[in-house]
């Protein structure tokens, strides 16, 4: 985005140079419109459940700004000359079902053809300013809730190849699709300071963008991670994804590991995230009951994993 033109209108509430997940726009005394896009190749084979997983994905990031979607655009690239329309229409009842599900419609699209298959969605929601949450208001003594358990990445990558059993699949495609609604509704209830999605930069670069936008550290304690059921061995089997690597080269500089971790645990820190939970930074006196309603809408795995301090020598800590 560097030396790109940057917008100048008192209206755009977060742009495109914040660390934020979506853009917000104000478009009258207390509204707000939230956008966002995002679109990839399938994860897994059935056309159906992976529309549902690029939906639920493009969803969150209007969960995450504390917004209620409610329009949605297909976005597709399909090689039509070489596979049948019926996977497409699969792909897109998928996304139909997630879509509707949270309480949206989709209005249209655009589909192009390409050599691979590609979906998501451009998601247009709500927001009340006033209520909208962001990365950048994460205070020194609150604490850090995630909302879904890690692992996605290695047991995709490890189905990629052949090497994942069928229960573990079943378990983190059910995490993939779950809507982060559940875990919105439970901050703007209890009243949280900040909030995102963890998808591609994993858990450790989402909170550093946090750290960093909020002026705060943050400190992330390995053995409180929720992992997926059956991640762990597939990822000491050496199941990460090319992004593993560089999300860890990316937050190094701005990264101190404290104490002796399990270099497979520490691994989950890295790990891309498909349609992950949301890390959210709340007081430490509301945590308790954040984590009881996150749990109770439907995220089990929902609890504490760290905190925020002031401002250190670096914006992330991870213990061992």
């Amino acid at each position: 985005m560097r030396g790109l033109p940057k917008f100048d209108d008192p209206n755009l509430l977060i742009g495109a140079e914040h660390f934020s997940d979506a853009g917000v726009y104000r478009v009258a005394d207390g509204l707000a419109i939230v956008q966002t896009v995002d679109f990839f190749p399938p994860l897994v084979d059935d056309p159906f459940t992976f529309g549902q997983i690029a939906a639920a994905n493009s969803l969150s990031d209007v969960y995450a700004m504390g917004g209620q979607p409610k329009t949605a655009l297909n976005i597709v690239g399909f090689p039509d000359d070489q596979l049948d329309l019926d996977v497409l229409n699969q792909i897109l009842r998928g996304g139909a079902e997630r879509v509707k599900a949270a309480g949206a419609v989709i209005v249209g699209g655009h589909t192009v053809r390409d050599t691979e298959i590609k979906y998501g969605l451009s998601v247009t929601g709500l927001v009340d300013p006033a209520r909208m949450l962001t990365n950048e208001r994460a205070r020194p003594g609150d604490v850090l809730v995630l909302t879904k358990a890690l692992g996605t990445g290695f047991v995709t990558t490890a189905f990629k190849f052949g090497r994942c059993p069928a229960d573990v699949l079943a378990v983190a495609t059910a995490s993939m699709t779950q809507l982060n609604v559940v875990g919105c509704d439970a901050a703007l209830a209890v009243g949280v300071s900040s909030m995102t999605d963890i998808t591609g930069f994993g858990l450790a670069g989402h909170a550093n963008e946090m750290a960093q936008a909020s002026g705060v550290t943050i400190a992330i304690e390995l053995g409180r991670l929720p992992l997926l059921p059956g991640a762990e061995p597939l990822a000491r089997a050496g199941n990460q994804t090319r992004a593993s690597a560089s999300n860890r080269r990316f937050v190094e500089p701005v990264l101190r590991i404290e104490g002796s971790p399990d270099k497979t645990r520490l691994e989950f820190a890295f790990d891309a995230q498909t349609s992950g939970g949301l890390l959210i930074s709340v007081a430490s006196d509301r945590a308790d009951e954040l984590v009881t309603k996150a749990r109770s809408g439907g995220a089990a795995a929902a609890c504490v994993i760290g905190s925020v301090t002031a401002k250190q020598d670096v914006s992330l800590v991870v213990r061992g």
